[in-house]
């Protein structure tokens, strides 16, 4: 039997469709995730429709890919992407959101853990890493609990308003080729 990648009972990781747009907007619009990543000013729809209608979710091409954490039920629950992927050196950064009401259920760990397996056993992946602020205890304990290992402290290297954090570095090497 052939390996279905990419979902499983609790979760499935899909591209984005035109009807994510909303998800999306409400997700890069959050000013209380603008800490985690690089986010400075809103998205508009526009600009998300353009992204969602242009992207080919090619991760060789772009060096990026986007999923779309969809449950059972079809709800859609948060995004995942693999970013700054590097070929040559067979890694790639994990981020992940999930809107609020979906925090804290587990879906974020099925839907690393989806993300993992298929960047190891279907891209022959190296490593993936997540770079976390110090202060987001939940997402420590996720990628801690998936088998990352806090490996650096990056000091005052993200502004978040008028002050500067930490970022803590995580890393997962593969182990299923091992």
């Amino acid at each position: 039997m052939t390996k279905k990648w990419l979902e499983n009972d609790k979760v499935k990781l899909r591209a984005p469709e035109p009807e994510d747009l909303e998800l999306l907007y409400n997700m890069e619009n959050d000013t209380t995730l603008w800490s985690v990543g690089d986010t400075m000013l809103p998205y508009s729809r526009h600009t998300l429709r353009a992204y969602i209608e242009q992207t080919r979710n090619d991760l060789y091409a772009e060096q990026q890919a986007r999923f779309i954490i969809e449950l059972p039920s079809g709800e859609t629950a948060g995004v995942i992407d693999l970013a700054d992927y590097s070929p040559h050196n067979g890694r790639a950064e994990v981020c992940i959101g999930l809107l609020g009401k979906y925090r804290g259920k587990g879906v974020a760990y099925e839907a690393l853990m989806l993300l993992k397996e298929y960047a190891f056993c279907y891209l022959n992946m190296h490593q993936l890493y997540a770079f976390i602020p110090s202060e987001h205890v939940a997402s420590k304990k996720l990628f801690e609990k998936a088998d990352f290992l806090h490996t650096s402290t990056l000091k005052e290297w993200k502004r978040d308003g008028r002050n500067f954090i930490d970022i803590e570095l995580f890393q997962v090497l593969n182990s299923y080729n091992s």
